[in-house]
């Protein structure tokens, strides 16, 4: 690890921590001010030359910011595609595959809802099968049944790193691993855990891997990436190419971009894509372990806080858990105590089970409050939590 995050200097870099308690970092997270700065100054810019000279003026700038997030997960710069979402990312590789009758696809019980709905999809479109790993009683993925259900025929393996309604973190080195016994390829949703954990894609076992900047990461919306292992590039063709990720090479011929770029459409928000980047190297300056570190004793301390209020539960499954903290209040509807929490100071959000069906299914869980403090959350911001969510218990129930 480096050195021990500067809590005062981040927190005046997040002006938008400073008058309320932010706790939806799962959800989207408040950038820091030099992202917001690069943003702005971007649109303006292009206001005063117009889109393409501003563009041409950051190229370089623009350039980096692949280089800037192969950096934070451990791979290659080359390896890195450009995209306006973790969702879209996710989708550019499963619909790249070359799909058949007969391939099984597995997930477990944490997956999110956008990739079943794409994986089932697929199932009805190309015939492959959907299959679900179990669980065992504490909701971690059951590995003795999961090692039996791999065989040749699967052709994908789904892993949620940290799924949107809790803070369970997956084994995911481990199942690559048995994944990769069989021929099988590794899909990895880090859509909640790039910003808040320090990884590597390499050493995860992963084959391709999607993210998100407006989460832990600290990046604005409407920005994300996608990883693919270098060695996989040529078996795949994007469902959509122009002429970013290929050339047309003649009349009747074209050409795709040997790189992770052959993802990537030529339009795009330039303003967005400089913020994303200057949101890596503000989180690489401070150390990704530092703040994995931050943000894990942050939210085993509000955990333990909650742990301590009548009527409260702590939904939180498993031994190694991330900063999503999930709760529920005793007779008190989530979205309810999410609008008490919003009139005292303090913002959370909702993960209701259409979002990790099987998940909350298994669990009887309807929904869930959602709070994510990231490491610019102060322990008094917390203490003022704890005693917003007291007051929530405290009042007789409708």
């Amino acid at each position: 690890m480096g050195t021990v995050i500067d809590l005062a200097r981040e927190r005046a870099l997040t002006p938008g921590c400073l008058d309320r308690v932010f706790l939806d970092s799962a959800g989207s997270s408040l950038p820091v001010s030099t992202v917001v700065d690069t943003v702005i100054g971007h649109l303006l810019r292009e206001a005063e030359v117009g889109g393409y000279r501003a563009a041409a003026e950051r190229k370089e700038d623009l350039a980096a910011v692949p280089a800037s997030l192969a950096r934070l997960i451990g791979c290659a710069s080359d390896e890195i595609a450009l995209a306006d979402s973790a969702t879209r990312a996710w989708n550019l590789f499963v619909t790249a595959l070359r799909w058949s009758p007969g391939d099984r696809i597995l997930i477990c019980g944490t997956e999110y809802a956008s990739n079943a709905i794409a994986l089932l999809q697929r199932a009805r479109y190309d015939g492959c099968s959907v299959e679900v790993v179990p669980s065992l009683p504490d909701g971690a993925p059951d590995l003795d049944a999961y090692a039996n259900l791999l065989d040749e025929r699967v052709r994908l393996v789904s892993l949620v790193h940290v799924p949107t309604n809790s803070g369970r973190i997956a084994p995911v080195k481990a199942m690559a691993a048995l994944a990769h016994d069989v021929g099988a390829l590794v899909l990895l949703d880090a859509c909640q855990s790039v910003g808040q954990l320090a990884l590597d894609v390499v050493d995860l076992g992963v084959d391709a891997m999607s993210a998100t900047g407006r989460k832990w990461l600290r990046a604005p919306r409407g920005t994300g990436f996608l990883y693919v292992r270098r060695s996989l590039l040529a078996d795949l063709e994007p469902a959509a190419v122009d002429l970013r990720g290929g050339a047309w090479t003649g009349p009747d011929s074209y050409q795709l971009r040997p790189d992770a770029a052959r993802f990537e459409l030529w339009e795009t928000d330039v303003a967005g894509r400089l913020g994303l980047g200057v949101a890596a190297d503000h989180l690489l300056a401070l150390d990704p372990a530092d703040v994995e570190a931050a943000v894990r004793s942050g939210a085993d301390d509000l955990r333990h806080q909650l742990g301590g209020l009548p009527g409260v539960r702590v939904r939180d499954q498993g031994d190694d858990l991330s900063g999503i903290v999930s709760f529920t209040v005793s007779d008190v509807d989530p979205v309810r105590v999410q609008a008490q929490l919003h009139e005292s100071g303090v913002t959370v959000s909702v993960s209701e089970v259409g979002s990790t069906r099987l998940d909350m299914g298994a669990r009887g869980l309807d929904a869930v409050v959602r709070a994510s403090p990231h490491y610019f959350v102060s322990p008094e911001d917390r203490r003022r939590a704890v005693a917003a969510i007291a007051q929530v218990t405290a009042q007789p129930a409708h």
